[in-house]
């Protein structure tokens, strides 16, 4: 078996932002009852981190867990570590109305830093991010293409879309970040 590559590898781009391609993530997709205390246990088992809120994010050490619908978790770890959290994650749930998948070679995984994120990525997306803390993920469109959002820090964002769109993302980021294109919206 051949070495997973990075979509754009070692892609960065500075301008009114900073846009690079994050590399290779470990992302699980887990879904089932998130009320249920044998999934809370499982996830928790296997991550260190809680169920999240609602579209929260809850970051640990070694890896982070999204709330991406209802019944749906999105779990980000170390690539070289999915083999291990998803065999976890399915004894922990054997018998359990729940599936987990690892996706994390059909995602590609940018990151936008600057003071300008939230206006770069609000030209693209339908999204009110004056009320969008850290910790926060939305499930949105930039331009035409599905994408999850959420926010690191202050000034620091991640975006996570199909890999077989991760260079028209990359163009599109890059592009909505060049000097010229200020509109200052959240000044």
């Amino acid at each position: 078996m051949s070495e997973p590559v990075s979509a754009l590898p070692g892609a960065r781009y500075a301008g009114l932002v900073k846009v690079a391609e994050a590399g290779l993530r470990g992302m699980i997709v887990l879904r089932g009852d998130l009320a249920s205390k044998a999934v809370a246990k499982a996830v928790k088992d296997a991550t260190g981190m809680p169920v999240p809120e609602t579209r929260r994010i809850a970051f640990g050490k070694e890896a982070a867990v999204a709330w991406m619908a209802p019944d749906e978790l999105l779990i980000l770890t170390d690539h070289a570590a999915v083999a291990k959290t998803v065999a976890k994650l399915e004894k922990a749930l054997a018998g359990e109305f729940a599936t987990v998948a690892d996706v994390s070679d059909a995602r590609a995984v940018f990151t936008l830093t600057g003071v300008q994120a939230r206006d770069v990525l609000a030209k693209a997306c339908p999204v009110d991010f004056a009320d969008f803390p850290v910790g926060t993920i939305r499930r949105t469109r930039a331009a035409q293409v599905a994408a999850a959002i959420w926010r690191t820090e202050e000034d620091a964002f991640t975006l996570v879309c199909f890999r077989s769109v991760a260079r028209y993302m990359w163009d599109l980021l890059t592009t909505l970040a060049r000097p010229g294109g200020e509109v200052g919206l959240y000044r």
